[in-house]
Formats: structure tokens, sequence, C-alpha cells
């Protein structure tokens, strides 16, 4: 008769943990944990603007921004996980993405699309208990369009970059509806302010020269993937052609510079939008760093490589969070002093 040793157990308990462990970093991954951060500081930051207008209690003020944070990135989240669901084949397709969570066999596709659901759910009812039904369904909109309308469209036509941008610029209008219901002003009315708009505005053209910077830099595994974005169809069309004319990239590199020159009116638009919260601080960070980044983007017009592409994205993610933190300072500097 065999007998176990005492370590036997504990080694198979541990194991188990492990196994565990394993699994929830896993799904942890699944929900794009940097895009579900950055979704969730922007629906702060509308709250945060929409609030220094607006008469609060200390209590009221923390446990609205709490819930509208949380709400924000269970949504957020779940709208990620959903997506890495659905592009799970695509994904195994290119070397960037075939580690992710699905395709690298870490969990399983129906344990992910489960996940998503619930988490869904407890964002978008937490928003509509806590936050008012305004930004409930606004997160609602976020979830459906990325999910329903972007994801699906991204095989099909390189103007999913314009479709997909508009739940990437819902969130801060989550945040401003929130802000308003919670200090007991027409969450309604919220959806029509200016101020609100004018970060929609802000965040859609911000992605525009951020997501070409990156997909110029992955083209090729997007060609894999199966992907119509726009360096991925220039690439095809320069390859059908031969080698003759313009350089391949250049296209691609045109539409960075212009859609970050309109990213200077849009940098403004909350300056001019809120004149009671916003003024020459904001206006001088907007016009400072949007030619910064014209002219970084002009770069790419004349080096349209992989190389140049990387520069302007990693000037994207800086440039956003500075500008962001600017508009919110101002914003609560400008309401207590004057």
């Amino acid at each position: 008769m065999t007998r176990l040793s005492p370590a036997q157990p504990v080694a198979t308990v541990t194991a188990s943990i492990d196994a565990r462990s394993r699994v929830a970093r896993a799904l942890v991954e699944s929900t794009k944990p940097g895009i579900t951060r950055l979704v969730t500081i922007t629906s702060v930051v509308g709250f945060l603007i929409a609030a220094v207008g607006l008469s609060w209690t200390a209590w009221s003020f923390a446990a609205a921004l709490l819930a509208c944070a949380v709400g924000t990135a269970l949504s957020a989240a779940g709208a990620n996980a959903m997506n890495q669901w659905a592009e799970r084949e695509r994904d195994a397709k290119m070397p960037r993405t075939a580690g992710r969570p699905i395709p690298s066999g870490r969990v399983r596709p129906q344990t992910v699309l489960l996940m998503s659901v619930v988490l869904c759910v407890l964002g978008v009812g937490l928003l509509a208990i806590a936050t008012g039904l305004a930004s409930a369904l606004v997160a609602l909109a976020c979830i459906v369009s990325y999910i329903v309308m972007y994801t699906p469209m991204k095989p099909a036509s390189i103007f999913s970059t314009l479709v997909g941008a508009v739940p990437g610029a819902l969130p801060p209008i989550i945040g401003w509806t929130a802000a308003t219901h919670a200090a007991g002003q027409d969450q309604w009315q919220a959806l029509l302010a200016p101020g609100a708009w004018s970060l929609f505005v802000l965040m859609f053209v911000w992605q525009l020269p951020h997501f070409l910077a990156i997909a110029w830099m992955y083209r090729e595994d997007y060609a894999l993937g199966g992907f119509r974005v726009l360096p991925v169809v220039e690439a095809q069309k320069h390859k059908d052609a031969g080698e003759g004319g313009a350089p391949v990239g250049r296209v691609t590199a045109i539409t960075m510079f212009v859609t970050a020159i309109l990213l200077i009116p849009a940098t403004i638009a909350p300056v001019l939008a809120l004149p009671d919260r916003l003024g020459w601080f904001s206006l001088s960070v907007a016009v400072i760093t949007g030619v910064a980044y014209v002219v970084l983007t002009g770069k790419v017009l004349r080096d349209p490589t992989p190389a140049a592409a990387r520069r302007v994205f990693l000037a994207s993610v800086m440039h956003l969070p500075l500008l962001l933190v600017c508009l919110v300072a101002e914003a609560v500097v400008r309401t207590l002093l004057f």
C-alpha cells in the first residue's frame, strides 16, 4: 500500500493556488488594463471639470467620484475583454498579440466572455444606481459602439478608425453627467453641455494620429490579422503598383499630419466652451504642445518609418495626460480663487 508523504498534499494545494493565480492574472490582462486606466482617467477628468462649478458636500463628492471611476473602469474592462474574445482568432495570427491570454491558451474563451458580460453589467448598473441613468447610457453606448460597430468593422474598412474613436471619446461625458446628477442638477441637460462635448472632440481627434502611429508601427501584424487599417491598405496598394509612385507610408503620414493640425483647435475647444473655468494657462499649454506635436508628425512626412511613427506615438501618450492635468488644475484653481 502506497502512503502519501505530508509534503504531497501541500504541493498539490500550492499547485492549485498557482494555477488559479495564473488564470486570475490572465483574466486581468484580457481587460487591457492600460486602456481601461486611460478610459477611467478621462471619465474622472470630465467629472472634475464639471464638478468645480457645482455645490458639494465632501461626502457626496467623494462618493460620486468613486462610483463614477469604478463604474467606468468596470464597463471599460468588460468591453476590452469582450473585444479580446471577439478577436481571439485574429490575435492568434499576429506576433504582437499572439501572447494574449486567449490565443496563448492561458484562459478559455468562454471564461473571458462570461467575465466581460459580468463586468459590463456591473459597471453600467453601478453608474445607473449611483450616478444616474444618463451616465449609464453613455457607458452603454461606449460598449455597444466598441463591440457591435468598431470591432466587426476593423477587417472591413479603413473608416473603422473614425468609428473606434467614438467609444474612446465618450468617457468624459460619463464623468460630466455623473457629476451633474450627483450634485442635484439635470443630468439630461448635461448631455448637451458644451463643456462635455468639447472634451469629446478633444479625445476624438487625439486618437486619430495616435492610432495611425500605432497602425504604421505594426502594419505587418495588422495585415496578418486581416485588419484594413490605413497603413495596411496603403502598403498593399503600393505593393500592387510595384516600386513606382510615392513612398509607402506617404498617405498615412499626411493623414497623421493633418489630424495633428486639427488637434490644436480640438485642444483649444474646452477653453472656449468653459471661459469661467479655463483661461490663458490651458490655452497656452494647448497651443504650445499642439504645435510641438504637429512639428513631430511633420517629420514623419520626410521619414515615414516605424521609428518616426514610434516617436509620434510616444509624444501622444505624453501630450494627452499633460493637457488633461493642466485643464483640471486650472479649473480647480480658478474656481477656488475666483
